[in-house]
């Protein structure tokens, strides 16, 4: 036999012994350390915590505040106007809550506002009232 022959499968082997050792290492680099591995292996730690911080002292109640005076307007006279002028008139003065109605008792609906002259109003012309007051208008078709 010759001592080519017998060499030649030995001719690898530093190849292989490189790539184990290497994959060795990596191996070793990527475990965690055993600590780390097993919560059951480490040692429970004392945690402290802080007190809560005091709870103020109930002191008594705010004075309970005054309610701010209701705003008041003077409720204008719309008596003849067109219907739609008389509303405008009223929201102009402050008086945003308005209800309409036919003034011949027809229930007819005020459609187009331009096409009815307000009849009577709810709440008398020059009186002061709180603006939230809601004065009712009434009007008839206009010509009739």
């Amino acid at each position: 036999m010759s001592i080519a022959r017998l060499t030649a499968p030995l001719s690898g082997l530093p190849l292989l012994t490189a790539l184990l050792s290497g994959l060795v290492l990596l191996t070793a680099c990527a475990t965690p350390p055993p600590a780390a591995q097993s919560p059951a292996n480490s040692t429970p730690q004392a945690t402290t915590t802080a007190p809560p911080p005091p709870q103020p002292t109930p002191t008594a109640a705010p004075p309970a505040a005054t309610a701010p005076a209701a705003k008041t307007c003077t409720v204008p006279d719309v008596v003849g106007m067109v219907h739609q002028t008389a509303q405008d008139t009223m929201q102009a003065a402050g008086l945003y809550r308005l209800r309409e109605e036919d003034a011949t008792g027809q229930g007819r609906l005020l459609a187009v506002d331009r096409n009815w002259t307000t009849t009577a109003q709810s709440v008398r012309a020059g009186e002061v009232v709180d603006c939230t007051t809601e004065i009712l208008l009434s009007a008839k078709k206009t010509g009739e």
